[in-house]
């Protein structure tokens, strides 16, 4: 199965829990049905992304990368690769690439969706339709910075960084929910 109907039937098979995503859900599927290059980076005017928020094994703090690009706190993630067979795998991908963290499992499906800014290619792609999915680190992890980060690190819930994005809150609030925290 192509990576592009991986993540259609994905985001088909995806209950959002609000209005608000269900509305991303049903952009995120037009694009697909309207781009068959729509998870791959060279899809413009956007394209699908994946990223997930990593969760210590205790589930008691969440791990977040400072962007060398946007210079902000963000989860990891970014483009999709020919390699990978679905979303979720890019997004335990870039994970690892970023985090440095081996590893990584899935703790269920779809968690939450973004439609951003991109700033990969400046007036040519405007948008990023972010896939999130919520990772948990096995014990013992400890992550180290990627070439793509300035600072990588542990957060507790309660302790978010200063000028952290509205959207990454509102994932972090459907991982607490997912995890039962």
């Amino acid at each position: 199965m192509s990576l592009h109907a991986s993540a259609t039937d994905e985001l088909r098979a995806w209950e959002p829990p609000s209005d608000g995503q269900a509305s991303l859900q049903r952009t995120f599927l037009d694009y697909l049905a309207d781009h068959d290059d729509g998870v791959w980076r060279a899809s413009a005017p956007a394209h699908l992304t994946a990223s997930a928020v990593i969760v210590d094994p205790q589930r008691s703090a969440m791990l977040l990368v400072l962007h060398g690009k946007v210079r902000r706190w963000l989860q990891p993630g970014g483009h999709c690769e020919l390699g990978d067979a679905s979303l979720g795998q890019a997004a335990l991908r870039e994970a690892a690439e970023e985090s440095g963290i081996a590893g990584l499992e899935l703790a269920g499906g779809i968690l939450h969706l973004d439609r951003h800014p991109a700033p990969c290619r400046p007036a040519e792609v405007e948008e990023h339709f972010d896939v999130r999915y919520l990772l948990v680190a096995p014990p013992g992890s400890e992550p180290s910075r990627s070439a793509e980060s300035l600072d990588v690190r542990w957060f507790p819930w309660s302790g978010l960084p200063h000028g952290i994005e509205p959207t990454i809150v509102a994932m972090l609030a459907a991982g607490r929910e997912r995890l039962g925290l």
